[in-house]
């Protein structure tokens, strides 16, 4: 694919989702990543049974004690029968969406009303992340095919970046420094340190083959995920074979849009990056 040509980055946006958190709790707009999500986005609760994204997903009690940080790193159990928040760690989509709505909505740029009126995260992350590192990506939104009458206003409305593989590169590079672009500190370095590694809930309350994810990265602190590559390297990581690999000890950012592998964990996977990693040393 050329370099420049732009395609959907997938749940690897998810990172920059993550990003943008770091950056909201650091500009005030968000207290702190452990506020309930509810305080923020009280929408999130209002999904009554029948009206969810799929026949027995709708909102349940527990989740009003959703925080933040479950859901960047997807332990949140939101609208998931049986999961209460932080218990399991469980890939999905509309916690990420709830979760840049209400960030979204502090910066006064999302109306769950009418999701078309106001921008919402996709220009936060232009302004904030995006414009400073002379990125070129866009930005959109869409939906997978939910029943008639579910309120994707409130759940849905999934953003999406369209970036080259240069763009996402200059995104591994801004990773790689956490946060730092020249003498602009873009994302807070604290943070970023904290998100590349296997999440704290996670540690605590899922078995040892699921430490391997942060918030919204995935990690390679426990050696899970690449035994033998370095156990700092890190990975934003989408459908679609979208992938970024990040290894600071190295200095070494791997971008893939599309790669030749679609699970980043895969055989392929490892003996592609061992290879870069080979050539490097």
């Amino acid at each position: 694919t050329p370099t420049g040509e732009r395609l959907n980055m997938a749940s690897a946006t998810k990172s920059l989702f993550s990003s943008m958190l770091g950056i909201a709790v650091a500009e005030g707009k968000i207290v702190s990543a452990d506020d309930k999500a509810v305080d923020y986005y009280p929408e999130m609760v209002e999904v009554p049974s029948g009206r969810g994204p799929k026949p027995g997903r709708s909102a349940k009690p527990e989740d009003r004690d959703i925080t933040l940080r479950q859901l960047i790193s997807n332990t949140s159990g939101y609208m998931k029968p049986g999961e209460t928040p932080g218990a399991t760690f469980h890939y999905q989509t509309f916690g990420m969406n709830v979760l840049c709505h209400a960030i979204s909505k502090v910066y006064g740029l999302y109306d769950s009303c009418d999701p078309d009126r106001l921008p919402g995260i996709g220009q936060l992350i232009e302004e904030k992340i995006r414009n400073p590192i002379g990125g070129t990506w866009t930005y959109r939104y869409t939906d997978f095919e939910h029943p008639v009458g579910a309120l994707t206003n409130i759940f849905g409305h999934s953003p999406r970046c369209d970036a080259s593989a240069r763009d996402m590169a200059r995104m591994g590079l801004l990773w790689l420094h956490f946060g730092r672009w020249g003498s602009q500190q873009v994302i807070p370095h604290d943070w970023l340190r904290e998100a590349v590694k296997t999440g704290p809930g996670i540690q605590a309350r899922c078995p040892r083959e699921q430490w391997c994810y942060g918030y919204a990265f995935w990690t390679n602190d426990h050696g899970v995920l690449w035994p033998s590559l370095p156990t700092d390297s890190f990975a934003a990581s989408g459908a679609g074979r979208k992938h970024i690999w990040v290894c600071p000890n190295l200095e070494l950012v791997v971008a893939q849009s599309p790669g030749i592998y679609e699970d980043q964990a895969d055989d392929t996977n490892r003996a592609l990056l061992e290879r870069v990693v080979g050539a490097c040393s």
